[in-house]
C-alpha cells in the first residue's frame, strides 16, 4: 500500500498548481450553507448521475421555492419536478425527497439525523449518500465513495476491487481516520479536474509512477505497430 497522505499532497499539488480549483457541488453547499443538514442530504441525492454545475443549479431552484423540508413535504411531486429538472432521473429523485422531507418532518421533528444507521433508512439513500451528509452536514468521519474514489483508488492501487462498496470496506481497514473527512473532496476533485474516466490528463499528474492505468497504456502504445 502507499502513503495515502502523500498521494493526498501530491494530488492537492498538481490541483492548486494547475488552477483546478472549483469546488464540489457538496463542497460549495458546505461552504455557502453553513453546512445546512437537509439541503446537504438533498444535494447528494440530486447528484447521482449528475454533473455538478447541473445539481447547483437544481438545489437553488428548488430552494429559492422551497424554504425547508417542511414546505418540500406538502409540495406537488409535479412541481418538485419542475425545480429540478436539470438532474438525470428527476422524475424518481422528485418522489425521493417528497418522501425524505416527509419523514424527516415526522419522525425527526425537522432535523436530520446523524446517525448512518438512521440515514439508510430514509428512501433514496445509500451509503455513499449517508457518508456525505456525515462529512459535509456533520464534520462526522466516514468516506463516501463515488465513482471518482472507487476509480482513483484503484488506479493507484489502494484497492483492487469491482464495487463501490468493495471498496469503502477496503479504505475503511486501510486508510487512517484523520484522512476520511477529507478523503472524498480531494479524490473526486482530482477525478473531474485531472484522472477523468476517459483519457485523463495525465501530464498533470506526479503519480504516474503508481498508476495502473498510466502503465497499461504506456504499455499499449509499445505494443502498437509503427
Amino acid at each position: 500500500m502507499h502513503d495515502l497522505s502523500t498521494i493526498m499532497d501530491e494530488m492537492e499539488h498538481a490541483l492548486n498548481t494547475n488552477n483546478f480549483l472549483r469546488l464540489t457541488a457538496l463542497e460549495d453547499l458546505h461552504k455557502n450553507e453553513n453546512g445546512d443538514p437537509f439541503k446537504i442530504l438533498i444535494g447528494t441525492i440530486l447528484s447521482s448521475r449528475t454533473r455538478d454545475e447541473n445539481t447547483t443549479k437544481a438545489l437553488i431552484k428548488l430552494f429559492k421555492r422551497y424554504k425547508g423540508a417542511k414546505d418540500i413535504s406538502k409540495a406537488n411531486p409535479d412541481d418538485i419536478k419542475k425545480e429540478i429538472s436539470s438532474v438525470g432521473f428527476y422524475n424518481v429523485k422528485a418522489i425521493r425527497i417528497k418522501e425524505v422531507a416527509e419523514i424527516i418532518e415526522k419522525k425527526f421533528h425537522g432535523l436530520v439525523p446523524d446517525s448512518e444507521e438512521e440515514l439508510l433508512k430514509l428512501p433514496g439513500v445509500g451509503r455513499k449518500t449517508a457518508n456525505c451528509v456525515l462529512v459535509y452536514a456533520f464534520q462526522k468521519s466516514a468516506i463516501p465513495v463515488d465513482t471518482h474514489v472507487h476509480r482513483i483508488s484503484n488506479r493507484l492501487s489502494l484497492v483492487n476491487t469491482k464495487t463501490a462498496q468493495e471498496t469503502e470496506k477496503e479504505l475503511n481497514n486501510y486508510v487512517d481516520k484523520k484522512h476520511w473527512i477529507t478523503l472524498n473532496s480531494t479524490f473526486v476533485r482530482y477525478g473531474q479536474n485531472i484522472c477523468l474516466p476517459i483519457n485523463p490528463k495525465c501530464r498533470y499528474c506526479n503519480l504516474k509512477k503508481i498508476c495502473k492505468y498510466y502503465h497499461t497504456e504506456n504499455e499499449k502504445k509499445k505494443n502498437i505497430p509503427n
